[in-house]
């Protein structure tokens, strides 16, 4: 995707400064989503953690799964909540369930008309927007609706 759906003057985000979520972040460059999943239970979990929530092993592994998933709930918002996005609301923010990651939850923006019609259960799929360049580049993926 060529066009960036946000407005410049954001921050850029980086992962934190003990790496925890760099796959997540390096993933989202190259245009791949990843996500835990612990290697002894086989549990799912997104946000990063050190420790799986199920078994409490250390380190779960970072695995690639498709960016497709379900509205699982949404909000459109009216007041921005950074200075760059004053002129620029109102925006869609949905929680979407992601279909081969056992049910892991990530908030994203939705892409399209912001006073447009948001269903609970709606299929989406992540778009992948670059920005920057060399070492200042990081990507983040939004969501658009797809046909059920």
């Amino acid at each position: 995707m060529n066009a960036t759906y946000l407005p410049p003057g954001l921050p850029a985000p980086t992962a934190e400064r003990d790496g925890l979520s760099a796959p997540y972040w390096a993933g989202l460059r190259e245009g791949r989503l990843m996500v835990q999943r612990c290697a002894h239970c086989g549990t799912w979990q997104f946000g990063p953690e050190w420790i799986c929530h199920q078994c409490h092993a250390f380190d779960p592994a970072w695995v690639e799964v498709a960016p497709e998933g379900r509205i699982f709930s949404w909000e459109r918002v009216w007041h921005p909540s950074h200075a760059a996005l004053k002129a620029h609301g109102p925006y869609l923010v949905v929680l979407v369930e992601l279909l081969q990651a056992g049910g892991v939850r990530m908030l994203g923006n939705l892409l399209g008309d912001p006073l447009q019609a948001v269903r609970i259960g709606a299929p989406v799929r992540g778009v992948f927007e670059a920005h920057g360049e060399g070492d200042a580049a990081y990507g983040l993926l939004q969501w658009q609706h797809t046909q059920a």
